[in-house]
């Protein structure tokens, strides 16, 4: 008797630990193919990144902006409303990513939904942000943006490659780590 429990327990042990490789071989066999997701990031990898869909729209102070003109720069492009707390949470953060990556040839534009241009400019305004933001009230700029990529609200980020395909993107509010290391991503395009 003593003998059948311990082949048993010796035999669902090692049944165990042969599930448990063949987990571990799946997660490294799987690494790199498809979408790395780090909780609210997903970095796409080079080769597998979704063009960004062209658009045109007004500004938030009436300028024309084809986000063709975009094309060879680095985008980071973020998705808000001044009536979102999340957006109002993580302004001085692109704030100062804009101020630091900027210069350095980053683009930074905004997609401002659901919103009055007052608003929005008040809001700009209180943070000291000045990239320029499009005026989407009706949300056809974020339609558009959403077939490339799965866009569930504001605030979404999306960092676009100089080749004009998102490297990732950010679902809710952003974080200096996260931005940098899609904009680290982006550099890298082949």
């Amino acid at each position: 008797m003593f003998k059948a429990k311990r082949r048993t327990v010796v035999t669902t042990a090692a049944a165990v630990f042969v599930l448990l490789v063949a987990a571990l071989v799946v997660t490294v066999v799987t690494q790199g193919k498809g979408n790395a997701s780090d909780g609210n990031m997903v970095a796409y990898p080079v080769g597998q990144r979704p063009a960004a869909p062209e658009f045109t729209a007004t500004s938030l102070t009436g300028t024309p902006i084809n986000f063709a003109s975009y094309r060879g720069k680095i985008v980071v492009l973020n998705v808000w409303g001044s009536w979102c707390d999340p957006c109002r949470a993580e302004g001085q953060t692109l704030k100062y990513l804009d101020e630091q990556y900027g210069p350095a040839g980053v683009a930074f534009l905004g997609d401002d939904i659901q919103d009055t241009p007052t608003n929005a400019q008040a809001f700009l305004h209180g943070e000291g942000i000045t990239y320029p933001s499009v005026n989407d009230s009706n949300e056809a700029v974020e339609q558009r943006l959403s077939l490339a990529v799965p866009i569930s609200g504001t605030p979404t980020t999306l960092v676009i490659d100089k080749t004009g395909h998102i490297a990732g993107t950010i679902d809710g509010a952003v974080t200096y780590p996260d931005v940098t290391t899609l904009l680290r991503d982006a550099a890298v395009t082949q």
